[in-house]
């Protein structure tokens, strides 16, 4: 009966390329009724064998993995059908049920269980009580044909006598034979896809007395077909460690056959279907990428349970990036035909899916894979690198290609939001081509790796960072204040001593007499004024006398007379006589003025003798006492000043307090300064212990105190003295001082021990004073880290190395860092030696997979192969136009054959190797 597989796409739409599944690869079926372990769930009545009971167990089956949350199940059974027919195959009932049924709230039980694969458990013809294999295959062998397989295996015999299970008539080397047999067979007969089935065998509960270990022993390596083995089954409750302790002689054939050990359920009731399991990471739900899964076991497959505190197996997390939390990119897709990546019309697009773990982008030359990589950093306003040249190549690129028309690009971001800016959505960092070669010389970048080594560390030594950069800035802060606290301390210094020298000169006018001087002059200025007003009133008198008398009145006839009296106006004789009185008071006045006048002048000639007889007395005093008498004349600005001394001095106690303060509060952001100085440098030295460990001595990391000699020789180059700055250029590297020394040993009068001459000594200490000594302690000179690589010729430092040797050591710590930051390369293999790729990046490519993004353009074979790359994306290109070729695992035919002509030479190339290495 032929299977024709239902899409089930989603799958991987959710996770592109290969992504984790839970999985149970050992479960009986009621197919084994005849033994008497298997039985029918409760509520299933029936005979076993009817097509109703086993289509109503079928479900029952797939919801029960359904609900213990299993993706991937291999069905094992003993026997491969309930009774002799083929329809009787519980197996197979399974099979059509997941490819073709829906659950009961209408989902496909295909878009909830990743790959069901028909298998079967035969007791072959081996050791003293049988031994136990399972065979696994993709459905497409067809029903027909994996009851034939299991007949071959079988050798004709009946699996089941009476309860017991029957040895088969073949042992392993003839089932191996008889499948390999059938395979090439079968194969043969669909021309469109010679590979349309395969087959897995592993060994089940190896340390059973039927189980490979337990019938083979040691002996498993030299008279068994081992390596047709991909997994050894662990026992319920066993480790892999704990097995290999106890059997290291197997350690040697599992790492030559790349076998793994798993965990399954051997279940034979549906209720305990995943009670062990085992996370497989698969890009096909194929029996080829179950294989691939057990190559590449030390990525692609995690045993599901470590110990807990009492000592018993307790599961482990999930390890799918959907339950997970860290940033990634899962798809970019370009619109727009100007674009490198644009489609040719209006409505074609450029689609790239990306794994959350290790995605390769492969091509010939020009299909731009640069480009892309380049135009997504550019996109994304990620930093650009520090080079000149390779920032203006990534932004040509990114730019002019990727950007060029402005295309809509889309990025796809799981669990980010979305209206956040690219870069904070997916933080990735990159690297361009020859961009680590360079950054290999660049300080900044060594110690930010190296901060980001140890995940428990990486907070604090970021929050630190941060803070010794606040610091750094609270104190170039205070250092800019200093100078206007103390311009305000001289300002209210300079005031109070002029006041308090100004109540000193009062205090000596006072004793020599000087209220007597101010009271004559005060009775002088009193009596010339009296003589000015007098003066001023006679003449104004004398002007209006003479107006009066000039003055005649008018007549008043009678008629002018009656109106006037008529109007009650008396304007006759009496008014003529009252005018004429009137001039004679005024002379009247006038004469009494003239003598007032002379009286206050009189006076004022008898005061001003008297003023100037005191005024003599109290300067020949003042004199006597040292007092220059003209500063008489400044007694009354002298007054005012001494009025304010109580002010002035109060004024000073509060320039002072905030001098003092700010004195105060700088020693003590010096002092917490050098503190957290400490505890980094602490920090660091517990970093640089780790990779002492990690890397078993092969990279060394030395921390150099206040090795950033930039800004002391910025503030030293500042002092504008030639003879400083000859002494600062002519010392070595390793005898230059820091800015805290170099200050204690100014202050100490110590400068001849850090190589200053004499005359230079005398130089700086003038050049440095009250606020120039704050500056310097402003000053901070951050700690550099030399890393060294140590070779069989001994150790030698990173800027001794060859551009490969840096980016060699670089690569290895970044790629070691704890930093979850999707990390983007570019021709990462370009300068490394193929020895270096097999022993760090390789394995550390695949420590990384769960914890950070990876995303390599690379035309090395090793990286894709055998970083085992979870989605390879293959590129393709016009003239002007790149697109996705074929994306995928290494699992998918299509991108396998991608891989072996863009990466690996193509077909003929890699067999001529093959023949010439003799393999």
């Amino acid at each position: 009966m032929p299977f024709r597989r239902n899409a089930a796409p989603h799958w991987h739409q959710d996770v592109p390329g290969a992504r984790w599944f839970k999985a149970d690869l050992h479960v009986h079926t009621i197919d084994d009724v005849a033994g008497g372990r298997a039985k029918l769930p409760a509520g299933i009545d029936g005979p076993p064998d009817a097509a109703g009971t086993l289509a109503i167990y079928a479900r029952r089956f797939l919801q029960s993995a359904v609900e213990r949350g299993l993706q991937v199940l291999g069905l094992t059974p003993h026997s491969p059908r309930v009774a002799a027919g083929a329809e009787t195959s519980a197996v197979w009932r399974i099979v059509d049920e997941w490819n073709t049924g829906d659950d009961d709230d209408g989902v496909p039980f295909r878009n909830k269980i990743y790959a069901t694969l028909p298998g079967f458990e035969p007791s072959l013809k081996q050791g003293k009580s049988g031994l136990h294999l399972l065979f696994l295959f993709d459905p497409e062998i067809g029903r027909d044909c994996y009851l034939k397989a299991f007949d071959l295996v079988m050798g004709g015999a009946s699996p089941w006598r009476e309860n017991q299970l029957v040895l088969s008539g073949r042992d392993a080397e003839e089932a191996f034979e008889e499948l390999h047999r059938l395979h090439g067979h079968e194969s043969g007969k669909d021309a469109d896809d010679p590979t349309r089935w395969n087959y897995l065998a592993l060994a089940p509960h190896i340390d059973n007395e039927k189980g490979l270990l337990g019938a083979q022993k040691s002996q498993v390596l030299e008279r068994f077909q081992h390596g047709e083995i991909a997994g050894l089954e662990l026992g319920d409750n066993k480790l892999p460690q704990e097995v290999l302790s106890e059997r290291t002689w197997l350690q040697s054939g599992m790492r030559d056959h790349r076998q793994a050990f798993f965990h399954g359920s051997d279940a034979y009731a549906v209720d305990d279907i995943g009670k062990r399991h085992t996370w497989m990471k698969l890009a096909s739900p194929r029996i080829e990428a179950l294989r691939q899964a057990f190559i590449a076991s030390d990525s692609r497959m995690r045993i599901g349970y470590e110990r807990d505190s009492a000592g018993g197996l307790a599961e482990i997390a999930a390890p799918d990036i959907t339950v997970n939390e860290r940033p990634w990119l899962k798809s970019v897709t370009v619109r727009g035909r100007a674009s490198f990546f644009g489609g040719k019309d209006g409505t074609a697009v450029s689609r790239f899916d990306l794994s959350p773990d290790l995605t390769c982008i492969i091509g010939g030359s020009m299909t731009g894979k640069s480009t892309f990589l380049d135009g997504l950093r550019v996109h994304a306003r990620a930093p650009l690198p520090h080079n000149d040249l390779i920032r203006r190549q990534v932004e040509a690129r990114g730019r002019e290609k990727f950007l060029g028309g402005s295309p809509e690009v889309t990025l796809e971001c799981p669990g980010s939001d979305p209206t956040a800016p690219v870069h904070d959505r997916w933080p990735a960092v990159f690297h361009a081509q020859n961009e680590l070669q360079r950054l290999a010389q660049e300080a900044e970048a060594v110690e930010d790796i190296l901060a980001r080594l140890v995940a428990s560390e990486t907070q604090e030594i970021k929050a630190r960072d941060e803070r010794l950069s606040a610091l750094d800035r609270e104190l170039k802060g205070a250092v800019k204040r200093f100078a206007k606290l103390d311009e305000d301390v001289a300002d209210a210094e300079q005031a109070f001593e002029r006041s308090r020298s100004a109540a000193t000169a009062l205090g000596a006018f006072s004793d020599a007499g000087i209220e007597d001087l101010h009271r004559a002059s005060r009775d002088l200025r009193d009596w010339e004024n009296a003589a000015q007003t007098a003066g001023e009133l006679a003449a104004s008198l004398n002007r209006v006398l003479q107006a009066a008398e000039s003055f005649e009145p008018p007549n008043v006839e009678t008629k002018l007379r009656d109106l006037l009296r008529a109007a009650n106006v008396d304007a006759g004789d009496e008014f003529r006589a009252g005018w004429k009185q009137l001039g004679a008071k005024l002379r009247a006045a006038r004469d009494e003025l003239s003598a007032a006048q002379a009286v206050t002048e009189s006076a004022v000639g008898v005061l001003s003798d008297h003023e100037r007889a005191v005024r003599t007395d109290v300067e020949r005093k003042l004199a006597a006492r040292g007092v220059d008498g003209a500063k008489i004349k400044e007694f009354q600005v002298l007054s005012r000043q001494a009025a304010l001394l109580d002010s002035y001095s109060a004024n000073l106690d509060q320039a002072r307090e905030k001098l003092a303060s700010a004195e105060r509060s700088f020693e003590a952001l010096t002092t917490e300064r050098r503190k957290v100085i400490e505890l980094q440098r602490a920090a660091f030295d517990r970093v640089i212990d780790t990779i002492r460990d990690e890397f078993g001595g092969r990279i060394s990391a030395r921390r150099i105190d206040d090795g950033d000699h930039d800004p002391l020789e910025s503030f030293l180059r500042g002092l504008n003295q030639r003879g400083i700055t000859r002494w600062w250029n002519d010392l070595p590297d390793g005898k230059r001082p820091s800015p805290q020394k170099l200050l204690d040993k100014l202050n100490a009068g110590k400068l001849t021990s850090v190589g200053m001459s004499s005359a230079v000594q005398t130089t700086f200490a003038g050049c440095l004073g009250r606020q120039k000594r704050r500056e310097l302690a402003a000053v901070r000179c951050r700690d550099r880290y030399s890393l060294a690589l140590e070779t069989d010729a001994g150790s030698r430092r990173l800027s001794a190395l060859s551009g490969g040797q840096r980016v060699s050591v670089l690569l290895s710590l970044l790629l070691e860092t704890s930093d979850d930051r999707p990390l983007v390369i570019d021709q990462p293999e370009d300068e490394l030696d193929n020895r270096f790729l097999f022993e760090t990046v390789l394995p550390a490519l695949k420590r990384l997979k769960g914890r950070r993004q990876i995303i390599v353009a690379t035309h090395d074979a090793n990286i894709v192969v055998n970083g085992d790359a979870d989605q390879v994306i293959q590129l393709d290109a016009t003239a002007n136009r790149g697109h996705v070729a074929r994306s995928g695992a290494i699992e998918d035919p299509a991108v396998r054959n991608a891989i072996v002509r863009t990466v690996d030479g193509g077909d003929n190339a890699f067999r001529l190797r093959r023949l010439k290495y003799g393999f």
